[in-house]
């Protein structure tokens, strides 16, 4: 088997019934942004899905969040990154090699078993009102301000424009209150939450600031909001 990978999901708390930091990760480079195959074998776990795939590039393996996914249906992980020598306590294996991902809206859906795919950005014009009480922020102040916030916490209302849930344990949630410039990305803060929330949403989130914040695989980010309560 030519280019063997495993398949994994950007979108998954630890592969294991405890926590992410039960398992030992240690990145690689980030994998194709989509991988798509057949599946071919599945084992459930507590909370996710690891999926035996045959791809144009041979078969490999992908760990998703769980889902009625069965043998036979056409899947994509999306979002996908690749790390090496993970090891899945739920599972009792190590996998030399295994890409995270989020499943894709064109894979179990084409087995006639929906599933919720990564939702894509919001373009629709935007204005949310600025949050209010202590450290109230706007989405632009946190981005240009990065610096001088860092490490402090604040509080910034917005639309949510991105979501993509369950990755590294995390919810990914990308907010935009109309302020800033696109130009520069100003008017974009990315947020990583437990709580749970849907495109199109208004939300008002507490994190703290965090710059220049590396997750590994070529995951990198000059600002975010950390660890936020909706």
């Amino acid at each position: 088997m030519k280019n063997l990978l495993l398949v994994c999901l950007l979108a998954a708390t630890p592969f294991t019934t405890t926590s992410w930091a039960a398992d030992k990760v240690v990145p690689m480079a980030p994998a194709a942004l989509v991988v798509s195959g057949e599946v071919l074998e599945v084992k459930d776990v507590e909370i996710y899905s690891y999926l035996r795939l045959k791809t144009k590039d041979g078969e490999m393996w992908a760990a998703v969040s769980k889902a009625p996914v069965k043998v036979g249906a056409k899947v994509s992980i999306e979002n996908s990154m690749v790390m090496k020598n993970f090891e899945s306590k739920a599972l009792k294996k190590t996998f030399p090699t295994i890409i995270f991902g989020s499943l894709g809206g064109a894979g179990p859906v084409a087995a006639g078993m929906p599933v919720a795919a990564a939702k894509v950005v919001d373009t629709t014009p935007i204005k949310v009102a600025k949050a209010s009480g202590a450290n109230a922020r706007t989405v632009a102040e946190v981005v240009t301000k990065a610096a001088e916030l860092n490490g402090k916490p604040v509080r910034v209302s917005g639309k949510v424009v991105k979501y993509n849930p369950g990755i590294m344990g995390k919810n990914w949630i990308h907010l935009r209150d109309g302020t800033g410039k696109d130009a520069d990305g100003s008017n974009d803060v990315l947020v990583t939450s437990a709580a749970e929330t849907q495109v199109g949403a208004v939300v008002t989130v507490t994190g703290v600031v965090r710059t220049n914040k590396d997750f590994g695989a070529g995951y990198s980010y000059k600002v975010l909001i950390e660890d936020a309560k909706l």
